[in-house]
């Protein structure tokens, strides 16, 4: 599989997908995403394709028709799309990122109290580690 991120076109491709859970066809994915990007049927059909060739879909082909699933599950990607932003603009550092994003004010007080919850939970996680690995 192409250890690269998608691209933003591939994203909404790749949303469609995973939002039917399970194989759909490119027409299923072209009429969820016509209202919002006016592609035509064979551009959709193109693009998944090329995901195929990625690694990030695998097709079917039964009576004419291509069946396609996601080899890339959503989580995955998200994790590899924060990987390469914090790669290319923070130097590879996840502190700046997040620091960036708390000072940017996009954050809710429920986004802050949730990553509070995560940051306590990762602490908790590694002096549990760190208990384990010393005895």
């Amino acid at each position: 599989m192409d250890r690269g991120t998608l691209n933003e076109t591939e994203w909404k491709i790749m949303h469609a997908v995973w939002a039917r859970r399970g194989e759909t066809t490119a027409r299923d994915v072209w009429q969820a995403l016509d209202a919002e990007t006016g592609w035509a049927y064979t551009t959709v059909k193109t693009l998944m394709d090329r995901l195929v060739q990625k690694g990030v879909l695998v097709a079917d082909v039964r009576r004419n028709v291509s069946w396609y699933q996601s080899r890339l599950t959503r989580q995955r990607a998200v994790a590899a799309a924060a990987r390469d932003l914090a790669r290319r603009a923070f130097g590879g550092a996840v502190g700046p990122l997040v620091h960036h994003l708390v000072q940017s004010e996009r954050l809710t007080a429920i986004d802050r109290a949730e990553l509070r919850r995560m940051l306590d939970e990762a602490d908790t996680s590694a002096r549990s580690k760190s208990r384990r690995s010393r005895t």
